[in-house]
């Protein structure tokens, strides 16, 4: 396992994670595409605003292996930056349509 592929496995993560959110929250959802959107930018913006407390792709990959706790904690950081990204957008689109 690369950097590349868990950075794409982050990103992919995010992705799910707004889709399945925006599934759930039928009253404010923006699509496919947009939930996506949405789960695309809010992953990498908390993965990289996140990356120096130690669980980037880099550091999951230093020993040659993958260490799963900081794998699974990159995973989770995803999840909940497109979901907070996500109500973000949601409040943003009230705030505009008033």
């Amino acid at each position: 396992m690369t950097e590349t592929i868990i950075s794409l496995l982050s990103i992919l993560t995010g992705i799910i994670a707004s889709n399945i959110f925006g599934f759930y929250y039928k009253n404010s959802t923006f699509d496919v595409i947009g939930n996506s959107i949405i789960g695309v930018f809010g992953s990498i913006f908390f993965i990289k605003s996140f990356t120096r407390l130690g669980f980037d792709p880099v550091s999951i990959m230093k020993t040659g292996k993958p260490d799963l706790i900081l794998l699974f904690i990159n995973l989770f950081v995803s999840v909940l930056g497109s979901i907070i990204f996500y109500l973000f957008v949601i409040k943003l689109k009230n705030k505009l349509q008033n």
